[in-house]
């Protein structure tokens, strides 16, 4: 340890004599390049006119992000831009009471494979009517799957 560093330790702790002296007379290389490591060590000074760090996104920005697309395809052809905007995370919410069901199975195993692609999720809202999300969406809860009949024999 040199003796400026020492110095400098000593005035740290108030052991040092004259803190004019210690600090101006007896610099030298060494205690440059100790003073440069301990203000890279020190957190940044804020004042009030900084602007805030990088990793603090404005709610704003977050609330403008968030979509969700309603789709009703007429055709199995329009699955590629049901999978566009999954990718994209964006949640749909697709209704395929207009296909046929054979097209309409085609069209779920298409964005089931879309979605464990990326992590996300389908569930099933009712009948023919499928939500899918990415894996920024937590999805909680069950909805329970009446058919027509069983719903009108109730409501009796």
């Amino acid at each position: 340890m040199t003796v400026g560093m020492m110095n400098k330790l000593m005035d740290f702790l108030g052991l040092g004599g004259d803190p004019y002296e210690a600090k101006h007379e007896h610099r030298t290389m060494e205690d440059e390049d100790w003073a440069d490591e301990e203000e890279e060590m020190m957190p940044p000074k804020s004042t009030k006119n900084s602007s805030p760090p990088n990793n603090i996104v404005p709610l704003q920005s977050v609330k403008s992000q968030m979509k969700v697309i309603l789709i009703e395809p007429l055709s199995y052809d329009e699955t590629q831009e049901l999978a566009d905007h999954i990718r994209q995370r964006r949640m749909i919410i697709v209704n395929l009471h207009q296909l046929a069901h054979d097209q309409a199975k085609r069209v779920v195993d298409f964005l089931s494979g879309t979605v464990y692609a990326i992590g996300g999720d389908i569930h099933k809202l009712g009948h023919n009517i499928f939500l899918c999300t990415a894996d920024n969406v937590d999805i909680q809860g069950n909805i329970s799957e009446q058919s027509e009949g069983e719903l009108h024999s109730r409501m009796r």
